[in-house]
């Protein structure tokens, strides 16, 4: 059964319709904390915030908003981007995605210190996202393990059922669509589990009821989400 409150939506002096927009994020119980403190920057009592969440979660759609609004840059821990990424941190925040990934190697972790101490001089921030925490990554240089234990992690849970149903009847309702509660039980059976993905398959779904002249059904939203990559 959908809930009778339909999550806050998220508001950020950014550019509308921007690609990974703010219309499409949506605030809940799940990541409100992470939110705030988004909303906080740039006055952040530290040098780094670490969104942890799943994929899909939406914490990479979060961090982009960061991007856009702090006009970050977005690096990589690579041998062949860490110059880049050092002279980019003179000037701008930094935001780095996937770093329990790009930290695995000492090559990775020696970048990310580099990157957090220059951070930290020159009184810039950084936005790290990552699947697990950073006591989880299995750093084991130590100069690193003790900055990032100074650092504000945030996990981000994957919206819920009841959640999702209520962004689903919001995504359809701003576009001025009814369609029947099988469409909607059909499209969250086989779209990808997050706001962003939900948007991208509602947007598909209106664009090719309106290319076809026809409502949105259920024969409508398998060809729709076939395309998609969704599962039948």
């Amino acid at each position: 059964m959908a809930p009778s409150v339909i999550p806050e939506q998220l508001t950020l002096p950014i550019e509308h319709r921007v690609a990974h927009g703010v219309e499409d994020f949506l605030v809940t119980d799940g990541n409100r904390r992470a939110v705030e403190w988004i909303d906080r920057w740039p006055d952040w009592p530290f040098t780094a915030l670490v969104v942890v969440g799943p994929a899909a979660s939406g914490k990479t759609h979060l961090a982009n908003l960061w991007k856009v609004r702090a006009r970050a840059e977005a690096v990589s821990l690579g041998n062949s981007d860490i110059e880049t990424a050092v002279a980019a941190v003179e000037n701008h925040p930094i935001f780095i995605d996937d770093c329990d990934v790009a930290t695995r190697g000492s090559d990775g972790q020696r970048a990310l210190l580099r990157i957090y101490n220059l951070a930290r001089a020159a009184g810039r921030q950084l936005l790290l996202t990552a699947q697990n925490p950073p006591s989880a990554w299995g750093v084991t240089l130590a100069d690193l393990s003790s900055r990032l234990n100074t650092a504000m992690v945030v996990a981000i849970r994957p919206p819920d059922d009841e959640t999702l149903w209520a962004v689903t009847r919001k995504l359809f309702s701003d576009r001025q669509i009814t369609v029947d509660e099988n469409v909607i039980a059909y499209v969250l059976s086989r779209s990808e589990r997050s706001f962003a993905g939900l948007s991208r398959t509602i947007d598909a779904l209106d664009k090719a009821a309106w290319a076809a002249k026809r409502p949105i059904t259920i024969a409508l939203a398998r060809d729709v989400l076939s395309t998609l990559g969704g599962s039948d």
